[in-house]
């Protein structure tokens, strides 16, 4: 039997009569272009992760863009963030004319080490963005300690990682600003892109509200030049039927992930370390070999069991 990195279509199977009412609601409404679904999951979302707004955009990659054109991040301004994460991490920090400042990682946790962040601020710094890699969150407290000293903006990288915790504080709650990803593979994934940012920050919320529509306020009155970043009504209903099962679906990933500690038990790899005061929701569960890797991808591979490199 063969078994995938990700079944998507085993997960559709346990909620498909959910989904396909879903997706007709939205056929029936004919409202595809933000709208009262929008509206909902937007509210929804900003209630559990436990902040004052959620805007939904058209991805994580553009949560971030606008997250860093909301503080006004731009040519020769300075961000630091983690150098191991998925590209749009720096990519969205380049994209604006600014410096992507790199921070090395902690080794068991794979999240920026906030002991070796003071000593890259600069005068250009604007921000930092930590990623909550893996679905564990970086530790927060010494980063958000250190930005207040050096008034930064702390922009929460929390694509991997709704519904984890950090001293139980939701991740996308502790920075100035979160961004979330719902592509297909997240643990809340939707059938296509999208993304959405959260701020507890009125003003932060309005100005991306304004930016993710061409910066039109009120229609074709451009103050600002912003983007086509909405979300779409049919991802938000989808994604509405699916948020009802997050919290079960992020314990099984934990029961698994217990199991599978359990298994290596003995075995000559590191499986994941999980903080004692983090809740790893564990969108992948990433092991290290000493020696080797290629060698045991094959086999399993020729197991029929799907590997994937998880940052090459």
């Amino acid at each position: 039997m063969a078994i995938p990195l990700v079944d998507l279509k085993a997960q559709y199977e346990t909620i498909k009569d959910e989904i396909n009412e879903a997706i007709k609601d939205v056929l029936d409404s004919q409202i595809f272009i933000l709208g009262p679904k929008v509206k909902e999951l937007e509210d929804k979302i900003a209630q559990y992760i436990g902040v004052k707004f959620g805007i939904g955009v058209s991805s994580g990659s553009d949560a971030l863009l606008l997250a860093l054109m909301a503080i006004d991040v731009g040519q020769g301004d300075e961000v630091i963030t983690t150098p191991f994460t998925f590209f749009a991490t720096a990519g969205s920090v380049s994209r604006l004319g600014a410096k992507p400042v790199f921070v090395d990682i902690n080794i068991k946790t794979y999240n920026i080490d906030p002991d070796l962040i003071e000593s890259k601020i600069t005068s250009k710094t604007k921000a930092i963005i930590p990623v909550h890699l893996y679905g564990q969150c970086a530790d927060m407290d010494p980063i958000l300690d250190i930005a207040k000293r050096h008034n930064l903006y702390v922009i929460e990288d929390t694509a991997q990682a709704i519904g984890a915790k950090y001293k139980n504080r939701m991740a996308g709650s502790m920075g100035h600003i979160g961004c979330l990803s719902f592509f297909p593979t997240k643990n809340l994934g939707g059938y296509g892109d999208g993304g959405m940012v959260l701020t507890d920050d009125p003003n932060i919320a309005e100005k991306i509200s304004v930016l993710r529509v061409h910066g039109s306020k009120p229609k074709y009155y451009h103050s600002v030049i912003g983007c086509n970043c909405r979300l779409d009504a049919i991802q938000a209903s989808i994604l509405l039927a699916k948020f009802k099962y997050l919290d079960k679906w992020n314990s099984e990933r934990r029961r698994n992930a217990e199991i599978y500690n359990s298994l290596f038990q003995g075995v000559d790899l590191i499986t994941p370390y999980e903080e004692s005061f983090n809740y790893h929701i564990y969108n992948q569960y990433v092991i290290r070999v000493k020696s080797n890797r290629d060698q045991l991808r094959d086999k399993l591979k020729d197991a029929g069991i799907a590997t994937e490199i998880y940052y090459p």
